[in-house]
């Protein structure tokens, strides 16, 4: 069996029944799964918990989770348990890459965990816009490596873990629409080991810096 059949066929295998090597950062959606979200929770959280998305989050992220500024992430239409894990992440400081170390780790230190969960559903509740467009050719280079990966640098599809239309399966999070500027700087520090999930690290490995810059074009662009 070859690298590349290994690793796409964990990827697959992951993606049904995530279970996957766990560590600090990808451990995290696993006890998610199993949390209470904003539909259960009590009135005050779910008011406190809007009023953050609103008032605090939305300077970066946009009020409701459409972030205008490429830097940081758009979290409209987010996988809920996803952005859960990330949140109790950063809060107990085992994501290191440096936006979490300089932004989120602070804003998310006394967060409890009713109100981690309903912001987490209030963001999975709202529309995604649409990215932007860019170089055709680019986009759909992108399109061939995220939906068939490339072989002989033992690359699998990323389609296997984030779904064919980008939108997530499970606990992955949704690319789809996700400016490509994040997506890159997130590829960057999976590479570089910066970002403790054992599973990107093996994907982003293999891929170069033109190979990157395709598969974010192409995600930005996806509805």
């Amino acid at each position: 069996m070859t690298r590349y059949a290994f690793i796409t066929g964990a990827l697959l295998c992951g993606a049904a029944a995530l279970t996957g090597v766990a560590t600090a950062d990808d451990a995290a959606p696993t006890a998610a799964a199993a949390a209470p979200t904003a539909a259960s929770a009590d009135p005050l959280t779910q008011s406190r918990a809007e009023r953050l998305a609103i008032g605090v989050c939305g300077t970066c992220h946009g009020p409701r989770g459409n972030s205008q500024q490429p830097k940081y992430p758009r979290l409209a239409g987010q996988n809920a348990n996803y952005i859960a894990a990330q949140l109790r992440a950063f809060r107990s400081q085992s994501r290191g890459d440096p936006d979490a170390i300089g932004y989120m780790w602070g804003m998310a230190a006394n967060l409890d965990d009713g109100v981690i969960d309903a912001l987490a559903s209030y963001y999975a509740a709202q529309a995604p816009r649409h990215g932007s467009v860019g170089d055709a050719s680019l986009i759909a280079r992108g399109g061939e490596i995220f939906t068939q990966g490339i072989e002989n640098a033992s690359v699998p599809p990323c389609a296997a873990c984030h779904g064919p239309d980008g939108h997530g399966l499970a606990d992955y999070p949704r690319l789809a629409s996700q400016h490509s500027q994040y997506l890159l700087k997130q590829l960057s520090s999976f590479q570089n080991k910066m970002r403790d999930v054992a599973v990107m690290h093996g994907v982003a490995e293999g891929l170069k810096t033109p190979e990157m810059r395709a598969v974010a074009a192409y995600l930005q662009a996806q509805p």
